[in-house]
């Protein structure tokens, strides 16, 4: 039996429309897609040869042409780039705003939800604020999911982290697993012979609440959550409770000590975290302290940033005279992500025992006077990458003063690696071989 004849090789689009395999050619489709893709990669080159630069609009460096060799992630990191390489970018925000503001009576949602992530003016990658004249810290988790905003907008200008919020809505660790380790390495700490201090800084939404607007997400999660949390964090974890000195200092002032526009509290924020880690460690020290202020200074704000847009914000510089009479604050630090060790002469209402404070960015907003009643202190972040547990575990034992400062939110949210057990185990190992006595 004969075989049948062999039809010749035809292109799948020359069969008969009535063919099983007959596939219509996409000419124009394809033209345009090409089209599509060559405007893609070259109008930022174009832009930038007559002299158009992108400019870095929030709180990152502007993202840089993903490498060839990085396989798959090279086309998921394009994205990124064409968006901050938009040289118009700037504008597109604020004419967003601008019309948002006129029709609705608000800024423009950039930072609002997962869908956020895409289009020309997207919101930009969510990161903890930095100090007064730090650069930016590391990046948060949540704040575009279910809802949660990066910038919460108050009334009269205020501005509030989303995160303040979404922590006791949405923890990553609850607040029962965090303070029972922060006793785990007090106890750690104590039992080698050296003194353990734990502070929580407040955030802006517990100590000026009033500019909230009336509704916001996670706004019934976060204030049932709140008053429970504090409870827990100056009993079962044995922190300083700095809010009363904070509402003092607000009614001497005259003013909310924290700024409208960013995370931190003012100068005197700085002061009264001072004064009570300083009267924790040797009670009685600040009796002699006199401070006084000490002229004006501007700094960067830091929640205008995480929508876009930037912002200053004016500070009040203070004086601190440990003994009364020498003014000892100094210069702001600019970054603690690698140990940072300041030393000067004792004097009357300082405290001289080597000290380290194991803190994040209300650290920095407060190393001017930190610095002033320390003589020998070592600061370090927890939440660095650049410097190695070992390191760190290092400046645990070459103290005799531990102080651990962290910021609300961070304790809500379980957001703090000091609670990583095998952090803890291996600070228990080396304060054990090297006891205090």
């Amino acid at each position: 039996m004969s075989e049948p004849p062999q039809l010749p090789a035809v292109h799948e689009a020359y069969l008969p429309r009535e063919h099983a395999l007959h596939r219509p050619r996409h000419g124009k489709r394809q033209l345009t897609a090409l089209i599509s893709a060559l405007v893609f990669f070259t109008t930022p080159s174009l832009l930038w040869v007559v002299g158009v630069r992108p400019s870095e609009i929030e709180n990152h460096k502007l993202a840089g042409f993903p490498r060839l060799s990085a396989g798959f992630a090279f086309f998921t990191g394009l994205p990124n780039w064409a968006t901050d390489q938009l040289s118009f970018r700037a504008g597109a925000i604020a004419t967003a705003s601008a019309i948002s503001q006129t029709f609705f009576g608000e800024d423009a949602p950039l930072d609002q939800s997962p869908a956020a992530s895409s289009g020309p003016i997207p919101a930009p990658p969510l990161q903890q604020p930095g100090a007064p004249n730090a650069g930016p810290a590391p990046s948060l988790p949540g704040s575009s999911q279910g809802g949660y905003r990066k910038v919460i907008q108050g009334s009269d200008g205020w501005l509030y982290y989303g995160y303040d919020t979404e922590s006791k809505c949405a923890p990553t660790q609850d607040i029962d697993t965090t303070l029972k380790r922060v006793d785990e390495l007090r106890a750690a700490v104590e039992a080698s012979g050296r003194k353990f201090v734990f502070v929580v800084t407040p955030d802006k939404t517990t100590m000026v609440p009033q500019y909230l607007p009336a509704s916001y997400p996670g706004k019934e999660c976060s204030q049932e959550a709140a008053p429970n949390n504090w409870y827990k964090i100056t009993t079962v974890g044995h922190s300083l409770d700095l809010r009363p000195a904070l509402a003092a200092a607000a009614a001497r002032a005259g003013h909310p000590i924290y700024a409208p526009n960013d995370t931190h509290w003012q100068d005197e924020g700085g002061l009264v975290l001072t004064r009570a880690v300083a009267d924790a460690v040797k009670p009685g020290t600040t009796n002699t302290w006199t401070s006084t202020k000490d002229g004006l200074y501007q700094a960067v704000a830091d929640l205008p940033l995480l929508v876009g847009k930037t912002g200053t914000k004016s500070n009040t510089r203070y004086d601190l005279r440990p003994d009364g009479v020498t003014d000892r604050a100094s210069d702001f630090l600019a970054t603690i992500d690698e140990p940072v060790h300041r030393t000067s002469t004792p004097i009357t209402g300082t405290i001289n025992q080597p000290t380290l404070v194991y803190g994040d960015s209300f650290s920095l907003a407060s190393s001017r006077y930190l610095e002033a009643a320390f003589t020998n202190l070592t600061y370090l972040a927890y939440s660095t990458e650049k410097t190695p547990k070992e390191q760190a575990v290092n400046q645990f034992v070459n103290s005799h003063v531990v102080v651990l400062q962290a910021v609300e939110r961070n304790v809500n949210g379980g957001l703090v690696p000091f609670t990583d057990e095998g952090f803890i185990s291996a600070v228990k190992t080396a304060l054990a071989e090297h006891p205090i006595r």
